[in-house]
């Protein structure tokens, strides 16, 4: 029920008041600017097109539409679709949607946008459609025109070059709303898909065929379209059949100024690979070809190329084999190469004018891909054959009816072709018979034109025209009458226009317009335009809606607007004036049987196809039907098929004819009101009561202004209706009661109550708000007073504590002094003598209690390495805290050593001694302290070689390391094993595993060391051994610490003296009688990798760079 709320001027036509041309007009026009593009006349819908993408649309707004009925929210073609939709499903009722405006009013739109919008709805692109079985679609006899001007009343908006790119295709095309909004709610599986698919690419295929640029729009539907979608008993779509009205042919040979032929030509010629040009005999310039306007071969914001290989892509999709694609193709370029068939003007030897082709090489060419003789086709365009019962006559024909014959064939193979690609979309869609459906037509047609010059096209357009009004009136006066009778209201008749006179005077079997203008075509003799109209004045000289120059001179009326040749017809939209100058060419349309013939004979499996009448078996004689007759039975079983069903309309309105947003010509829309009939429409539906709604919805809404109904209402809904109307006293002429449903005649009394329930809502509004503010006020209120007896609360017991904190200080203070003068008291009289050497004995014993517990509650933790002491409390304890902290600390050491293993004990022994040995001395010592003393790095115990060389008797080897020996003659160094036992110093050959050297304990006399990072030591030997005579030895090891430390320890044991140890960068070895001095200094480098650089300065120096 929100239609009346928030609503932009007036939502449903049917409640304008006055009901007049201008404030239907204003009301368009308001509601357009405040971009309200959709409008109602009870449920019709108007679509205003706005140029511009409007946040209006997708998946939310469709759930949305679908939960609520058609009244309930504001106009929208979501609300029209889903009502369509669901009395399909639900009620089992076939639907019909008419799309009906001009060209860039927004019906169709380019299909690939209805993909983009569904992506949004849904995780598929489309829903799929298939054909109707056992219906075929009448394509046969569907009349072509052959002039394109003023063509498009039926045809999309689309986006003119340059501008905004919503502009001319903007989200409100009518059919891809319609389409988006059912492929969203209905179901969905792999089947559906697969043909959904299908029928999605067989958008751009209609459209490269049947599209083409017009003055108004770049991609303008030059042919209209109805489409059955068929769906099973869930509503779930099965399928449908596309048939297609009025394809523009005449397009094909000719085009206005600034349009284009049909966007095939100049797809093909752009996107085609080189292979396949020459396979058709085309050339890539468009200039080439006389059929193609020269001045507009492309169109901005259009890829020709890359729609070509959309368009191959999608027949692919769509089933046609590779086969049918080239043959497409190739009855494609016939058509453009028809054009470029020169004809020359000739004369014959009897004087009579002939015709013959200038250049036969275009020929030959059209012959050699078709497998047609070229003299046979160059006959054909060239002369005639006329057959009768009795014999055959062969005609030339004049260089004008030459150029007639070539474009009309051109015209034919096209359009032949065009409802050959329609009927091979169909049946790769189709579905099997035998499946019970339900079926929704969609319907885009032609609006009503009006031209300047009006011709047999527009006669034909506005005669449909007259005849959905004639549908439109009775189905919807069918459609109140049947509403009227379901809810039990008296029907009174409704006194309308009907223009059913206006159809008779057109299609009348024997005395129509269409009748006769077949009886002049086939009636033998001087036949032309200028007898049919004399005819016409005729039979129609005293007909109240015919109108022509000899009628008003006889009625003595003067209008220099009428021409000689014209006649006017009064349709309901206004009088339209014809120019009956072609009528009957354009009617006839013929096509001379030799060319069908000479189609025929072609070797081109396609091109027989769509000539059937040329097999010479099945000549026939009789004159195949006209145009307007084709037409006629076109539009005769288009009106039962939307009879048999539920309509549902869609009125298009083109606000200018700029396609720029923001826009709006008044006289523009104007003129399409009037040919649209709206405000007719309005008047049909306003015949009885104007509006209607549900007694539960309308109770919801209004129940507010009786007293009896709010706040609440327990009782039925017609019931609670009867009360609200009751007490607002309103007129019983004003309103009907149906079974399910509240009738209102005026509008006036709707906007009566609709005003009352504004006064009601103010005033239910500031109820609320005084409400509200004194239920805040109480609320705060109510907070601010338990707020103040808290604060004061905690303000008294604050106040209580301090007084008596004061009170207790005092009462503590006076006993304090009472008690103290007490004892002063008592100690004067009892304890003056020793009194005080008690007191203090007393007091020094309580300190030193005192002092003794809290160093036991705060005794640091066992560990060794925890040097931490409570301090002394006072400094009379200082002296005895330090001896307890050294006798707690040793107690812990003791307590430490106690849990020495042996092992251990000797590791620590031996770290001790390396403590007492380099310990401030070796810049290397700091990095020896947390390794452990390996002593066996070599892997002793695995290589039973070397444990022979130490001998039996030395005992266990104390130390294994591989060291360098230092040449004391070059400096060179060489690898040794060194093993320290007991008594000796082994030095072994890496390479031989032989013992090089042994030197005895007790010949160590010294080692030097020197203070850096480095492994440098020096064994100096007494002189008097055996292996000192020899000289010292200059040695390097990595465990140098280590080394010394159990060489250390083993001279000790083994001689009872101790080995001296040298920490110095300068020492002297013994080489032989002489010595050597060793200087050793440490490099840039040195601290990083302790690599040794010896360097031999003179016979007895030697400079070690560590």
């Amino acid at each position: 029920m929100t239609l009346m709320e928030d609503s932009v001027g007036v939502g449903d036509l049917v409640l304008l008041e006055p009901l007049e041309e201008e404030p239907l007009l204003k009301n368009l026009q308001l509601r357009y600017e405040n971009k309200e593009i959709y409008t109602y006349i009870g449920n019709v819908l108007i679509s205003m097109n706005p140029y511009q993408q409007l946040p209006i649309y997708g998946p939310e707004f469709i759930a949305k539409y679908r939960d609520y009925t058609f009244y309930e929210l504001k106009p929208h073609i979501y609300a029209l679709a889903n009502v369509a939709y669901q009395s399909l499903r639900d009620r089992d009722r076939d639907q019909c949607i008419l799309i009906t405006g001009e060209s860039g009013a927004g019906k169709t739109g380019e299909v690939p946008g209805l993909g983009r919008l569904c992506s949004h709805c849904w995780n598929h692109p489309l829903i799929s459609f298939r054909a109707r079985p056992g219906l075929a679609p009448p394509q046969k006899f569907l009349p072509t025109f052959s002039d394109s001007e003023g063509y498009g009343a039926g045809m999309t908006g689309v986006k003119e070059s340059g501008g905004d790119p919503c502009e001319g295709f903007s989200c409100t095309e009518a059919s891809k709303l319609v389409m988006s909004y059912v492929a969203a709610v209905c179901g969905k599986g792999e089947q559906v898909n697969s043909v959904k698919e299908q029928l999605l690419q067989s958008n751009p295929v209609l459209e490269a065929f049947g599209n083409a640029k017009t003055i108004r729009n770049n991609n303008s539907s030059r042919f209209g379209k109805y489409m059955d979608i068929e769906f099973d008993f869930k509503g779930s779509p099965l399928g449908g059949v596309i048939t297609n009205y009025l394809l523009e042919k005449s397009r094909v040979v000719k085009q206005l100024e600034g349009e284009r032929n049909f966007h095939i030509f100049y797809q093909l010629l752009a996107g085609a690979d080189a292979h396949l040009l020459e396979a058709l005999k085309l050339e890539r310039d468009t200039s080439h070809y006389a059929y193609l306007n020269q001045k507009v071969s492309r169109v901005d914001g259009m890829d020709d190329a890359s729609n070509f290989k959309s368009v191959q892509n999608a027949m692919t999709v769509i089933g046609f084999s590779e086969v049918e694609i080239q043959q497409v193709l190739e009855v494609t370029a016939l058509v453009l190469k028809l054009g470029n068939v020169e004809l020359a003007d000739e004369s014959q030897a009897n004087g009579t004018s002939a015709s013959g082709i200038r250049d036969g090489r275009g020929v030959q060419e059209i012959g050699e891909m078709i497998g047609l003789n070229s003299e046979e086709l160059e006959k054909a365009l060239c002369s005639r054959t006329m057959k009768t019962a009795k014999e055959e006559v062969v005609t030339t024909l004049n260089f004008t009816q030459a150029q007639y014959a070539r474009d009309a064939l051109a015209k034919n193979i096209y359009s032949r072709l065009f409802n050959w690609i329609v009927n091979r979309i169909n049946e790769s869609i189709k579905v099997g018979s035998g499946e019970k459906k339900k079926v929704m037509g969609v319907l885009d047609i032609y609006g009503f034109e009006i031209l300047k010059d009006n011709s047999f096209e527009q006669f034909v357009i506005n005669y449909c025209n007259e005849k959905l009004q004639q549908v439109f009136i009775e189905m919807t006066l069918k459609e109140e009458q049947e509403e009227y009778k379901r809810e039990g209201i008296p029907w009174t008749k409704v006194d309308y226009f009907d223009n059913g006179i206006i159809c008779n005077l057109i299609e009348h079997n024997q005395q129509g317009i269409l009748a006769m203008l077949d009886e002049e075509c086939l009636r033998p003799g001087v036949v032309s335009d200028s007898t049919f109209l004399a005819k016409l004045n005729q039979v129609f000289s005293k007909h109240g809606f015919y109108e022509s120059k000899v009628t008003q001179n006889a009625q003595r009326q003067y209008d220099h607007t009428m021409g000689l040749s014209c006649f006017r017809i009064c349709h309901y939209a206004g009088k339209v004036t014809y120019n009956v100058n072609g009528f009957i060419d354009k009617n006839n349309d013929l096509l001379f049987r030799d060319l069908s013939q000479a189609m025929w004979k072609a070797q081109h499996p396609l091109l027989q196809s769509l000539f059937p009448e040329g097999v010479p078996t099945q000549t026939s004689l009789k004159r195949p039907p006209t145009a307007g007759a084709q037409f006629k039975s076109s539009v005769a079983i288009l009106m039962k098929n939307l009879y048999s069903k539920n309509p549902n309309y869609i009125r298009c309105i083109k606000p200018n004819e700029h396609q720029q947003r923001g826009q709006f010509s008044s006289e523009l829309v104007a003129v399409q009101t009037r040919y649209l009939g709206l405000l007719e429409n309005v008047r049909v539906r306003r015949a009885g009561y104007a509006y209607r709604q549900r007694y539960g919805p309308f109770l919801e809404r209004y129940r507010l202004l009786g007293r009896s109904t709010w706040p609440r209402w327990n009782g039925g809904d017609r019931e609670g209706v009867e009360k609200v109307l009751g007490e607002l006293s309103l007129s019983s002429e004003e309103l009907a009661f149906g079974k399910t449903k509240i009738f209102i005649r005026s509008p006036k009394t709707l906007f009566y109550l609709e005003e009352k329930r504004r006064l009601r809502l103010q005033q239910l509004a500031t109820l609320i708000q005084k409400i509200y503010r004194g239920w805040r006020c109480r609320i705060h209120y109510q907070l601010m007073r338990k707020s103040q007896i808290l604060i004061s609360s905690w303000f008294r017991g604050n106040m209580q504590r301090k007084r008596y904190a004061k009170i207790k200080a005092s009462v503590v203070l006076i006993q304090a002094f009472v008690r103290g003068w007490k004892a002063r008291k008592d100690y004067r009289k009892y304890f003056r003598s020793g009194a005080a050497l008690t007191l203090a004995d007393f007091i020094y014993k309580s300190m030193t209690q005192k002092f003794l517990l809290g160093l036991r509650n705060n005794l640091p933790s066992t560990n060794i390495l925890d040097r931490t002491w409570p301090a002394a409390p006072y400094r009379c304890f200082n002296t005895a805290n330090q001896e307890l902290q050294q006798l707690f600390y040793r107690w812990k050491c003791k307590r430490f050593r106690d849990r020495l293993s042996p092992k251990q004990v000797e590791i620590l022994k031996e770290k001790l001694c390396a403590s007492e040995l380099f310990k401030g001395k070796k810049a290397s010592y700091p990095q020896s302290v947390p390794i452990p003393f390996c002593g066996d790095y070599l892997g002793l115990q695995g290589n039973p070689k070397l444990q022979k060389l130490k001998g039996g008797e030395e005992g266990p080897v104390l130390m294994a390391d591989t060291v360098k020996k230092v040449n004391r003659g070059n400096g060179k160094t060489s690898s040794r094993i060194l093993l320290l036992t007991k008594g000796h110093v082994i030095l072994i050959d890496t390479k031989k595993s032989q013992a090089k050297t042994v030197i005895g304990l007790d010949s160590v006399a010294e080692v030097s060391v020197t203070s850096f990072k480095d492994g440098l030591f020096s064994l100096h030997l007494n002189e008097i051994s055996s292996v000192g005579s020899r000289g010292d030895f200059l040695l390097v090891s990595e465990h140098v610490i280590e080394l010394l430390t159990k060489m250390y320890q083993a001279v000790l044991d083994a001689t009872q003296r101790q080995l001296l140890i040298s920490v110095t960068e300068k020492f002297s070895v013994r080489f032989k009688e002489s010595s050597v001095a060793v200087k050793v200094i440490q490099g840039p480098e040195g601290d990083r990798n302790g690599k040794l650089k010896c360097k031999k300065k003179g016979s007895r120096c030697l400079e070690v760079t560590v």
